[in-house]
């Protein structure tokens, strides 16, 4: 001991307590107020779920049945709290099996971290068993990525992890750390958490000038119209947004991802934009004279043909993401900053105002497309549709439920027809597209807002790329609600092959199991609808039901989603029906 130190100093010395890196991690977790943890062990993370044994009182870990399920799940979680979602996996597979849903994370801007282990520092870059270079694999699906060899470098990591990934446009980022650094003891703890990155400025500061040349477009506009992006409910803008719309009269349509940023009960929301969006938001757009885009990215199931998407308007594009302006739709206004700030700051600049006249066009056309489409989708009389079922859940909810949807028919089809009241209630795949998305998601979603009613609106098609997180819901008793609309079809492809290539429907057609006989085989109730006259009474059980429910509902084969906008075609182009020569 150094003569220098005092009796005191000494005696500190030898007491001064180490932990291991795994512990180190865990205790970041902590004081980061993380609640649960979607993961699958493996030999290179084990260090950490030894560690994690003796965190039981202060780590829920859910165990997953696949790592795509971990962190679809951490996604759910995610988007419906607003919190970060945390994953644990291992190297090689384990972590490759996170990459769909990293993707998924990143395009949709869903706040994830995952933490993976990997082989000791010594064995890299020698093909050691289980080993993949997790870093250059999952580069361009992050926002940001980290490899930490040594325990002192683990807090540090965590802490800008969790910064980067919920600060600014929200993202996945991932910390592989080596097996020898989870072993390694480190000093006493200390967890100081990120408060800055250099070079990255995640919230822009508010221009002046930019909301005010917004505000004189806005107040010379006759036919003003606000696109609400998902940036309306990552900000919590969906007040201002309500309070500006109010102000200025002016309507509103959803994004995919935005729907549930504005209450679909509210006079001024027209509909829902895109390729299977509602009539009057398509047509209105080549008809608006400023477009008022919020928080949303153009893309391209948004504005279909870009060269016929409204040359007539100017448009304000107000956006966090510098990456996203102008990359698609050339803006006249740039707002570059977080979506409340910006609709709070125009708000006071915008004249009180009334569009009763042009918001009478959107009610008229939507009014046809009721006549055309609607009524007889929801009204049929002949055989179950899924515009039926998802119409009637949301009466029965009254659109206040979390509703997750997979991809496909049945997710068109309930951005339609569910009307969302409030907001984090929509929780889809909507950029990456992912099959395989709901499942999990839903009961991520679950374990985050337990006292909502969580459900999950799947295809057939999708429901078995993940259905084994059956398994993770019979051991957690999550109570979520699975409706699964069986076509037997991977729906959306069949309705392209029968639009597009003359009724060829090559390998789009599934023999099913028997989907009641799985869920009760993970001891969940379940029932099976093929009749209209059962669908209500079916509906309200799975919905009564104080634990997880299966609802299988037997639809027409081929029912289709419209209106569409062709593929080529520009979004007044709209079509409400299969044009009669079918020569799309």
């Amino acid at each position: 001991m150094d003569a220098l130190l005092t009796k005191s100093e000494e005696k500190l010395a030898t007491t001064k307590q180490k932990i291991s890196g795994s512990e180190a991690l865990l205790r970041c977790l902590v004081e980061e107020n993380v609640e649960h943890i979607f993961g699958y062990p493996g030999g290179a993370i084990m260090p950490v779920y030894d560690a994690l044994y003796h965190y039981a009182d202060k780590l829920t870990h859910l165990l997953v049945r696949h790592e795509q399920g971990a962190i679809h799940a951490a996604q759910g979680y995610a988007r419906v709290s607003g919190k970060t979602g945390v994953v644990f996996a291992t190297s090689g597979p384990g972590a490759t099996n996170l990459v769909t849903g990293l993707a998924d994370a990143l395009i949709d801007s869903t706040p994830v971290v995952c933490i993976t282990g990997q082989v000791f520092a010594h064995l890299l870059g020698t093909d050691a068993f289980q080993e993949i270079d997790v870093i250059n694999t999952t580069l361009p699906v992050t926002k940001w990525n980290i490899q930490v060899t040594e325990a002192k470098d683990i807090a540090p990591a965590i802490a800008k992890a969790f910064y980067i990934a919920g600060s600014g446009r929200p993202g996945p980022v991932l910390v592989d750390i080596t097996k020898n650094a989870q072993n390694e003891l480190t000093e006493e703890f200390e967890y100081v958490p990120c408060k800055a990155v250099r070079t990255y400025k995640p919230k822009p500061v508010l221009q002046k000038e930019q909301i005010q040349e917004a505000a004189t477009l806005i107040n010379n506009a006759k036919r003003p119209y606000i696109l609400a992006g998902q940036g309306i409910l990552l900000s919590g803008a969906t007040q201002e947004l309500i309070s500006f719309s109010e102000k200025t009269g002016i309507p509103v349509a959803s994004t995919l991802l935005g729907l549930g940023g504005f209450p679909t009960n509210h006079p001024n929301y027209v509909g829902y934009l895109g390729m299977h969006g509602n009539y009057g938001p398509n047509i209105n757009t080549n008809q608006c004279d400023v477009l008022i885009a919020v928080g949303m990215r153009f893309d391209d199931r948004v504005t279909g043909n870009v060269s016929k998407y409204a040359k007539q308007a100017k448009v304000i594009h107000i956006e966090i993401d510098k990456a996203e302006i102008n990359k698609i739709i050339k803006a006249d206004v740039i707002v570059h900053a977080d979506a409340k700030d910006a609709v709070s700051e125009l708000s006071k600049l915008c004249n009180r105002n009334r569009h009763t006249d042009w918001i009478k066009t959107f009610t008229d056309l939507n009014q046809e497309e009721f006549e055309k489409v609607v009524q007889k989708e929801i009204l049929n009389t002949n055989s179950l549709k899924m515009a039926e079922v998802v119409h009637m859940l949301s009466e029965l909810t009254k659109g206040e439920a979390v509703v997750v949807t997979d991809v496909g028919q049945h997710q068109m089809v309930t951005s339609r027809y569910y009307k969302y009241r409030n907001p984090r209630t929509n929780i889809t795949s909507g950029g990456a597209g992912t099959m395989g998305f709901a499942l999990p998601a839903a009961m991520g979603a679950k374990v985050a807002v337990p006292h909502k009613q969580v459900i999950a609106i799947i295809g057939d098609g999708g429901y078995q790329m993940t259905i084994q997180e059956l398994g993770t819901i019979m051991q957690y008793k999550i109570p979520v609600k699975i409706l699964v609309l069986n076509n037997n079809f991977l729906g959306m492809v069949r309705q392209w092959q029968q639009l597009f290539h003359g009724k060829r429907y090559s390998f789009t057609e599934m023999d099913n199991p028997d989907f009641v006989k799985i869920a009760e085989a993970y001891k969940i109730p379940g029932a099976k609808v093929t009749e209209q006259k059962n669908l209500e009474s079916a509906l309200i059980k799975m919905l009564d039901s104080t634990t997880s429910y299966f609802l299988e509902v037997v639809v027409e084969k081929e029912d289709n989603v419209f209106p569409m906008v062709p593929a080529g075609a520009g979004v007044s182009e709209v079509i409400l029906e299969i044009p009669k020569t079918n020569s799309l």
